[in-house]
């Protein structure tokens, strides 16, 4: 089946940036709670998802956070943003200019991953009726509610879509929603044994480690609707 819309996560996919919320979340953990998890399991519990989502996986933990924990964290990250440039992902400006549908669905607010989006000069490919944010709907990944939503409004069913996405919660929601995932592992996965063999759980048909392995799989996935 041809393929009409192209999802983008942001986080390890677009930019190199996922460790730095986790990182500052870790700090925080430490500072204000004197929990002292180290980068592997903070990864582990919590890289992928909205921090709506991270407060639950929190709770599973018995840890229980509250709105100044958040608040703090998004000031960190809004610093962060101001003082330093993303690592975007090498050779994505090929696939951005595709003539194709495509859109950002985040794990992401509204408001930070605007700011994420100008830090890493990539506004000029996406309108703001291109992106999704978590804050948009009422579960957040793995749940498949982001897709699904992206997909609404862009005017295509799940089943034409295609997801690239870097984390477990993230695939599993592209799954959910019943789109094609494609797994990138060109940042912090690349190297992730345990995280290869979770991988390797779900029904992912595509990995790849770079941006040229994605560009060569989305020409063949719209190739039937005149890319190339």
């Amino acid at each position: 089946m041809q393929k009409k819309l192209l999802i983008w996560d942001f986080d390890g996919v677009i930019a190199n940036t996922e460790d730095f919320w986790l990182k500052n979340r870790q700090y925080l953990l430490k500072s204000k709670l004197g929990i002292d998890w180290d980068l592997e399991k903070i990864n582990r519990t919590l890289r992928g998802m909205s921090d709506k989502t991270k407060a639950q996986k929190l709770l599973e933990h018995h840890i229980e956070v509250d709105d100044s924990f958040w608040d703090e964290a998004n000031s960190l990250d809004v610093e962060l943003m101001l003082n330093q440039k993303f690592e975007r992902a090498a050779g994505i400006e090929k696939i951005f200019e595709l003539p194709i549908k495509q859109c950002i669905a985040t794990g992401g607010i509204f408001e930070k991953t605007m700011l994420k989006i100008k830090n890493a000069q990539i506004e000029n490919y996406f309108p703001l009726k291109h992106i999704f944010t978590a804050d948009m709907v009422q579960n957040g990944k793995p749940a498949p509610d982001l897709f699904l939503l992206a997909c609404e409004k862009m005017g295509e069913k799940p089943q034409n879509a295609v997801v690239v996405e870097d984390s477990l919660v993230g695939l599993k929601a592209a799954l959910a929603a019943g789109a094609t995932p494609i797994a990138f592992l060109g940042f912090y996965h690349k190297n992730q044994k345990e995280y290869l063999s979770e991988l390797k759980k779900l029904d992912i048909p595509y990995f790849c480690k770079n941006m040229t392995e994605v560009y060569q799989i989305i020409l063949k996935l719209f190739e039937p609707n005149g890319i190339g």
